[in-house]
C-alpha cells in the first residue's frame, strides 16, 4: 500500500500456516526448501501471480498474502485457495503439508524452533537475543493480518478510532487456538493469551495491546513509536529493530504504507473462513467510521485499559463472553444492558453482504455453531490423548485442502 489510498479503497490480507509432517503432524522447518523448489534458490519471497509467499522469523511458517492490495473481496478466497494448492503440491513431494489454526497443538518451541537463516536473519537473531523467540507467542502462532488504508491525518483519526473499538471483539469471531502443549488451556484464544506478554522484557512494545488513543501521525510518533525506540535502544544499539514493525500492539500504524494493520485474528481452517471474518471486521470498522452509532469525538474517548479488559474476557471466552459495559454496547447501537459477544456480532452484522458462497457459509457457521475453537473442543468430547488431538487436526487439514468451512457435525 505504498501509494496513497483512501478509506476502504483497497485491502491487504495475509494468512499464515505451519508446515508439518504428513504422518506424524510434527513441525517441519523446511519452508525455505519449498521456496527453493518453487524459485530455484533460497528466497524469502515468491510471487505466485496475485498471491505472494513469504516467511518471517521461523522456518516452519509459510505466509501467503495478496501481491497487491485488492479493491474487492469477491473471489479472493478462491485465489488464496489455488495458491495454497500449489504450496501443498510442493510440500507433498517432501511428505509434508500445511496445517491451519493459530497454534500447533503440541509443539515444544524451546526444542523445535529454528530461526529463518536467509534474508533478514540478522533481524531475527536480534529479536531472539532480546526476547527469546523460542517460545509460544513467537514461534508457535499463526495469524491473519488485515491492512486498511488511510490518506492523511483526518482519515487516520477516523480509522484508528474505529479499529480501537473493534479490536476487543475480534476473538468473538476468530478464536481458533484452544489447545497448547497437548492440553486445553482454558482460553479459546491461547495465541492471544501468550501474545499479550510476549514482549514483557520491554513492555512498551505491546503496551495495552489496544493502541493508545492518538489520532494524528505526529501524536502517534510521540506517544508510541519514539518511546518504543527509546526503550529498546539499550538492547539494540545498532538500531536493527527501531522501525514500525517493532510495534506489537493489536493494530499498528504503518505510515510507510499508509495503512493500519490489524493483528488479532487467528487463522481459521481455510481461506473461505478467514475471508468471511475479514469481511465482517471491515464491515464493523466501516460502520464506526461512518459514525452509524457513535460520533467520532465519543469514539476517541475510550481508554486503552478499558478496551483491554473487554479484550481479555474475549481471549478467554470468545463468542460466549458476557459484555455488560453498557457504554460499550451503546457504542455499537445495542440497547440492552448485557449480551454475549456472539449476539452483539449478530447485531453488528445484520446487514453485512458477503459476495461469495463459501465465505458467506463460513460466517453463518460461526454465528450459529460458535468460533472454530469452540467447535474444535466440541469435536474432542473431552478426550485429550494424542490420537484424539491428531484426529481433530487431520479433519482441519482436510478442510484446508478442500477449502471448505468445518463443522464437527
Amino acid at each position: 500500500m505504498n501509494r496513497r489510498r483512501h478509506l476502504f479503497e483497497a485491502f491487504g490480507v495475509e494468512l499464515e500456516y505451519m508446515l508439518v509432517h504428513r504422518d506424524s503432524l510434527e513441525i517441519v522447518p523446511e519452508v525455505d526448501q519449498l521456496f527453493r523448489d518453487a524459485a530455484g534458490s533460497f528466497v524469502s519471497d515468491y510471487e505466485d501471480g496475485p498471491i505472494s509467499w513469504s516467511n518471517e522469523l521461523v522456518r516452519h511458517v509459510m505466509e501467503v498474502k495478496v501481491s497487491e492490495p485488492v479493491a474487492s473481496f469477491a473471489g479472493l478466497s478462491d485465489v488464496f485457495q489455488r495458491s495454497l494448492d500449489r504450496i501443498q503440491t510442493l510440500a507433498a513431494a517432501r511428505n509434508t503439508c500445511l496445517m491451519p489454526t493459530a497454534m500447533h497443538p503440541w509443539m515444544d518451541p524451546a526444542r523445535e524452533t529454528e530461526l529463518w537463516p536467509h534474508d533478514y536473519a540478522e533481524v531475527y537473531r536480534t529479536f531472539d537475543r532480546i526476547f527469546d523467540c523460542r517460545r509460544h507467542g513467537w514461534a508457535n502462532l499463526q495469524s491473519v493480518h488485515l491492512n486498511l488504508p488511510f490518506c492523511g491525518d483526518e482519515e487516520f483519526a477516523r480509522l484508528h478510532a474505529a479499529i480501537r473499538l473493534v479490536l476487543p471483539l475480534l476473538p468473538g469471531l476468530a478464536a481458533a487456538s484452544p489447545i497448547m502443549e497437548g492440553r486445553i488451556t482454558g482460553h479459546l484464544d491461547s495465541r492471544l493469551d501468550v501474545y499479550v506478554n510476549n514482549s514483557r522484557v520491554i513492555p512498551h512494545i505491546t503496551g495495552d495491546i489496544i493502541p493508545e488513543p492518538v489520532f494524528s501521525r505526529d501524536a502517534y510518533v510521540d506517544a508510541i513509536l519514539q518511546p518504543m525506540y527509546t526503550a529498546i535502544a539499550p538492547y539494540d544499539p545498532e538500531g536493527m529493530l527501531q522501525d514500525e514493525f517493532l510495534n506489537a500492539r493489536g493494530a499498528i500504524a504503518r505510515f510507510d504504507r499508509n495503512a493500519i494493520e490489524i493483528r488479532l485474528l487467528d487463522v481459521q481452517e481455510c481461506p473461505a473462513a478467514d475471508l468471511a471474518i475479514v469481511q465482517a471486521v471491515v464491515h464493523a470498522v466501516r460502520r464506526q467510521v461512518e459514525e452509524t452509532w457513535t460520533p467520532l469525538d465519543t469514539q476517541k474517548q475510550w481508554s486503552s485499559a478499558r478496551l483491554k479488559a473487554i479484550l481479555l474476557a474475549h481471549i478467554r471466552d470468545a463468542d460466549d463472553t458476557i459484555i455488560s459495559d453498557r457504554e460499550f454496547l451503546a457504542a455499537w447501537g445495542y440497547a440492552g444492558v448485557t449480551t454475549t459477544s456472539r449476539d452483539l456480532w449478530r447485531h453488528i452484522l445484520n446487514d453485512v453482504s458477503i459476495p461469495d458462497a463459501e465465505p458467506a457459509r463460513a460466517l453463518e457457521l460461526i454465528l450459529r455453531e460458535g468460533v472454530l475453537a469452540r467447535r474444535m473442543l466440541r469435536r474432542l468430547h473431552g478426550s485429550m490423548d494424542r490420537p484424539a488431538i491428531a484426529g481433530l487436526y487431520r479433519e482441519l487439514m482436510e478442510a484446508l485442502r478442500i477449502g471448505r468451512p468445518w463443522s464437527p457435525a
